[in-house]
């Protein structure tokens, strides 16, 4: 199969973040881009990989579990950016490289179980729940604190960042609402000595406006994959 389009795909998606960032007034090297895989076969993921991608998001460990061995000569490494169940631990303590979702204490606790089994660390990001939708996932702001300080007696972790979805709505304002409440959440953290640089927010639908608040990460999955069916998303 032809999977020319992705090269072109990523092209314009590079050079649309660029755009994006001079408007802002930022650097185009500041922002980094996670290629968001998931519900994507192996052989298209292997072809973004020839590309010189490297770093992809999946939602579903399982899905890791299904592409990690098929691709392990590619050089991959996977984030997931799901919820993070504690019964996948095991799972994402062998094959992940970083979780952006980690929102309570006891996945913590999980994964520091299952990582000093495995000898390893992993890079965390917090998830926290700017959104007023209940089908969005994350800590309240409120608990944020609280989560961090738990977060420093695990060895095995890394805390690096915060990660946010934005209300689901055309509400410029809303949505750039959500983006700037996690950027201010991250300035409120590093006050209190919680040192953490990344900010994960904005998808292929709003990065221009995460850009603008402050992103430093974008999760894209459909402007360089293309359109997932309605049962995939």
């Amino acid at each position: 199969m032809d999977y020319s389009y992705l090269a072109s795909n990523w092209t314009a998606v590079r050079e649309r973040v660029a755009a994006a960032c001079r408007d802002a007034g930022r650097e185009p090297a500041e922002v980094a881009i996670l290629p968001v895989s998931k519900t994507f076969g192996v052989e298209v993921v292997r072809a973004a990989a020839a590309l010189g991608l490297h770093r992809f998001g999946e939602n579903r460990v399982q899905e890791v579990r299904e592409k990690a061995p098929q691709l392990a000569d590619c050089g991959i490494e996977w984030v997931i950016i799901g919820p993070l169940q504690t019964n996948k631990a095991k799972d994402v303590a062998r094959l992940a490289h970083e979780v952006q979702t980690l929102d309570r204490i006891e996945q913590a606790e999980a994964l520091d179980r299952r990582l000093q089994g495995e000898g390893r660390a992993l890079d965390v990001l917090v998830q926290v729940k700017t959104s007023p939708e209940e089908s969005k996932h994350g800590i309240a702001p409120a608990g944020l604190s609280a989560l961090l300080a738990g977060l420093r007696r695990f060895d095995t972790l890394r805390a690096q960042g915060l990660m946010t979805i934005a209300t689901h709505t055309d509400d410029e304002v809303e949505v750039r609402r959500c983006f700037r409440q996690l950027r201010q959440l991250r300035d409120a953290m590093a006050a209190e000595g919680h040192a953490l640089p990344r900010l994960s927010m904005g998808m292929s639908g709003d990065f221009a406006l995460a850009i603008a608040e402050g992103a430093t990460e974008l999760r894209i999955g459909s402007a360089i994959f293309g359109a997932r069916t309605a049962a995939a998303r």
